[in-house]
């Protein structure tokens, strides 16, 4: 219980989640959205699935402006000064660089998870073990700890890792290379291999080599974040981030772990896991229900149609008949319906043509 305290959490929930649209909306993002009717927002979720093994009191939220309200109202026991708004969309490493440096203020033996809250985790118990097992890791190696798991279909959406040398520590490898959302082909040569595992996107570290990172990879840039990382009050840091958070490069911290670093190590996880950032993924992970359709917390009747995703609002009742391998989704004054298939660049096009022709509002 006294090695807990040095455990902490960042979740990420600063994006806008339009690959999900229109369910997932301007006003309210996917992270805000109880998607399958358990009562619980996926930001809700990740929150609960952390609060077992990480002291509450020693989880951040990151996030911007505009959700701040949202937050404080699924989250309300979270201090204020544990909600991180970036003053501009800066992707995640900046605000993981931010977060990082108050957690390193607090408590500077730190052991950190930054995970997103758009993720579904099988085997809860799983989770728990493998995490703590990853802090106790990263407790004890300066790295990069990242985790993995195995491939259970050739998906194009995904990040693969490939495993390199192993470590001291079984289970633990380090990573040889990084391919983002490969063609399906590769993505099939990949998992057929057995050397390649998906990108989870959580990532482990503790808090010193954190700050060896950030200010690496940053300098990269042209960027010096050493002075936001002198001891100051939180105020002299806050003042400091908006004077400098708009000279912080636009990166995520995939990209700055898994393709600007090389001390990056992954372990192979047991805990069942999908990425809830598409339709394509949602529809690939959910149990089916006749003819291969799945229905999110929807009133529907389907007659002759299969291989569907559908999401409805409350109180709607959807009749579909006739439909194969489809997105039929609404919420508030829009609905989509367009072929499934590998959908994220077909939706990013609608949302920018409906936000041109129609207004930001539909957005």
């Amino acid at each position: 219980m006294e090695q807990q305290k040095h455990n902490y959490c960042i979740i990420l929930a600063g994006g806008r989640g339009r690959r999900l649209w229109p369910s997932s909306r301007h006003a309210l993002p996917k992270q805000f959205v109880d998607f399958f009717g358990t009562g619980r927002t996926q930001l809700q979720s990740t929150f609960d699935r952390m609060s077992r093994i990480i002291p509450t009191e020693n989880i951040y939220i990151c996030t911007c402006d505009d959700f701040l309200k949202i937050v404080r109202e699924q989250l309300p026991t979270i201090p204020t000064e544990h909600i991180i708004i970036e003053p501009v969309n800066r992707n995640t490493a900046p605000s993981v660089a931010w977060a990082g440096r108050r957690i390193h203020r607090e408590c500077d033996d730190a052991r950190i998870i930054v995970i997103p809250t758009d993720q579904l985790v099988v085997n809860e118990e799983a989770f728990d073990a493998d995490m703590l097992r990853g802090l106790e890791f990263v407790g004890n190696n300066d790295l990069v700890l990242t985790m993995g798991v195995r491939p259970s279909r050739p998906e194009p959406g995904y990040g693969y890792l490939q495993i390199g040398e192993a470590s001291a520590t079984a289970g633990i490898n380090r990573v040889k290379s990084f391919t983002e959302k490969p063609e399906r082909d590769f993505a099939q040569i990949f998992m057929d291999s057995g050397e390649f595992l998906w990108n989870t996107s959580i990532f482990l570290f503790n808090v010193g080599y954190l700050r060896t990172f950030i200010l690496s990879v940053f300098n990269q840039f042209g960027i010096h974040f050493s002075e936001m990382t002198a001891n100051c009050s939180t105020e002299e840091e806050e003042r400091l981030v908006i004077e400098q958070y708009p000279q912080f490069p636009n990166i995520s911290i995939d990209k700055a772990a898994l393709e600007l670093w090389d001390n990056v190590y992954v372990t192979r996880c047991t805990f069942g896991w999908a990425d809830l950032g598409t339709w394509h993924a949602i529809y690939e992970c959910m149990s089916k229900q006749e003819g291969d359709n799945v229905v999110l917390d929807s009133e529907v009747i389907l007659e002759d149609s299969q291989n569907n995703i559908v999401k409805l609002p409350r109180g709607h009742v959807g009749i579909i008949n006739g439909l194969d391998g489809y997105i039929v989704a609404e919420e508030g004054d829009v609905l989509l319906i367009c072929k499934k298939g590998d959908s994220s660049a077909l939706i990013r096009k609608y949302v920018n043509e409906v936000g041109i022709r129609y207004g930001e509002h539909f957005i």
